[in-house]
């Protein structure tokens, strides 16, 4: 009796001492973001266009389809991704397994020689001990509770992480095909043009020799032919590097890629609806993960303060001692027992993790901010983007056919002896420089699109998610 009066004592007394203190701790708020109520660029939407999770189909190239399905199932990234996913889940067991009893077996064998003290004589005995062990913590605050709920929220964030980089992984791909298509056609006008260049430098000689025209002109066609030639290596060096880059985004060693359409045949999607910007916090899988992992430093929080007070844990044992020296049967041996341990000093150790673990959420609080202005923002700029760029293509497209008709008008007046041949060379160059910024500007704006539907989600499913969340408590 006198010792349960003074464990009861012990325990009002670390009662007393705690309570207030942890009381004393109020939880963080969190601020609400300010999100604007409209986008600023508001492009013309395809009426029924959904943004759907195989995106890239809308550019109508199997080829693109099926390199972008390769990456999606070899890419290294994503298996890392994949495997960071398993980790978080067997965590999520392990801390789960955590909260429940556990329950122990061990045996002990003892062989020994002694001295009669009746006899004198020496004799041998063995001992044999097996025994079964159960403890359960009893969670009293929900510490154990809070630890699953920040577990799960880890492996929600993870999967999130997965599926973000899957997005990425399908961005990265069809902006590289893209690009790389875009390698091609240049370097196919880069031909064409080398080929009439070699036709002028031809016909430059042919009038020196005939005395129409001077030295000058013949070494000036030579130079004009030797500055389209060197164009040919650098953009033949510029697709090999593409495809490189589109090899390790496939999970394949380093080599050619196979083409679909051209550039000029690839299809410019329709534009998905963009929906309100509030909308888009449930669209992408990156500010689905910030926010789990803001709710697992939450719940990390809420277990950091719990180890300040009290905890219960329960235990039990069974087991049987069988000697070879006794008479008689084995008997057995069990024990029920509870015990409390409160903190009492531990010189701030658990104090200082609750401001580390609250510091960690205000840091996890800070970086779903972000992500979440940084989504508007680039949603934004994909917007403007499309827009202008599909308002350049409109002036470059323009551009291209004066020049075409400038460059027939100065070839003719030189062959008729009219114009001097730098009128011809000056249109030459400008009609070379807009075809190659036209080429560009075709793949600017395909990359455009991508770069909406990856800024959009990528019509992905927060579904994803299947794992059941635990209660805290």
């Amino acid at each position: 009796m006198r010792r349960h009066t003074m464990c009861c004592g012990a325990l009002s007394l670390a009662a007393a001492l705690l309570l207030p203190a942890c009381g004393s701790m109020p939880n963080t708020p969190t601020p609400a973001m300010a999100v604007p109520s409209a986008w600023q660029a508001t492009p013309t939407v395809a009426p029924g266009a959904v943004l759907q999770t195989g995106w890239w189909r809308a550019f109508g190239d199997p080829v693109l389809d099926a390199l972008v399905d390769q990456a999606l199932a070899h890419n290294s990234d994503l298996r890392a991704a994949a495997a960071r996913v398993a980790e978080a889940r067997a965590l999520g067991d392990a801390q789960q397994a955590a909260s429940g009893p556990s329950l122990d077996f061990g045996a002990g064998v003892q062989r020994s020689r002694s001295i009669s003290a009746a006899t004198g004589k020496p004799y041998d005995a063995s001992v044999v001990q097996p025994q079964f062990q159960a403890s359960y913590e009893v969670d009293l605050w929900g510490k154990l509770g809070e630890l699953n709920r920040a577990a799960y929220a880890q492996l929600q964030a993870s999967k999130a992480a997965q599926d973000s980089a899957a997005l990425s992984v399908a961005a990265g791909t069809a902006s590289g095909y893209i690009n790389l298509r875009a390698l091609d056609a240049r370097l196919e006008v880069a031909h064409e043009t080398l080929a009439s260049r070699a036709s002028a430098q031809q016909l430059a000689r042919s009038r020196q020799q005939r005395g129409y025209t001077s030295a000058l002109e013949t070494q000036q066609s030579e130079a004009e032919y030797r500055a389209t030639a060197q164009a040919i290596p650098q953009l033949e060096l510029a697709i090999r590097r593409q495809e490189h880059g589109l090899s390790v985004l496939t999970g394949a060693a380093p080599g050619p890629i196979p083409r679909g359409l051209t550039l000029e045949a690839l299809q410019l999607p329709a534009l998905p609806g963009t929906g309100l910007p509030s909308e888009l916090l449930r669209r992408r899988p990156d500010l689905a993960g910030a926010e789990a992992q803001l709710a697992a430093s939450d719940a990390q929080l809420a277990a950091a303060r719990a180890q300040l007070l009290p905890s219960l844990r329960l235990s039990a044992s069974l087991g049987s001692i069988s000697s070879s020296a006794l008479t008689g049967n084995p008997f057995t041996l069990w024990s029920l027992g509870g015990s409390v341990l409160a903190p009492l000093f531990d010189g701030g150790r658990l104090r200082a993790q609750v401001r580390a673990s609250d510091a960690r959420r205000d840091q996890a609080l800070a970086g779903y901010e972000k992500a979440v202005l940084t989504a508007f923002a680039e949603v934004e700029d994909q917007l403007a983007a499309v827009q202008e760029l599909a308002r350049q293509g409109i002036e470059v497209s323009a551009q291209r056919q004066a020049l075409q008709e400038a460059v027939r008008v100065a070839s003719n007046r030189y062959r008729e002896g009219y114009a001097s041949y730098l009128d011809e060379l000056d249109a030459q160059r400008n009609l070379f420089s807009a075809e190659q910024s036209a080429l560009q500007l075709r793949a600017d704006q395909l990359t455009a699109h991508i770069g909406l539907y990856r800024a959009l989600g990528g019509g992905w499913q927060p579904e994803s998610l299947t794992e059941t969340a635990p209660s805290p408590h």
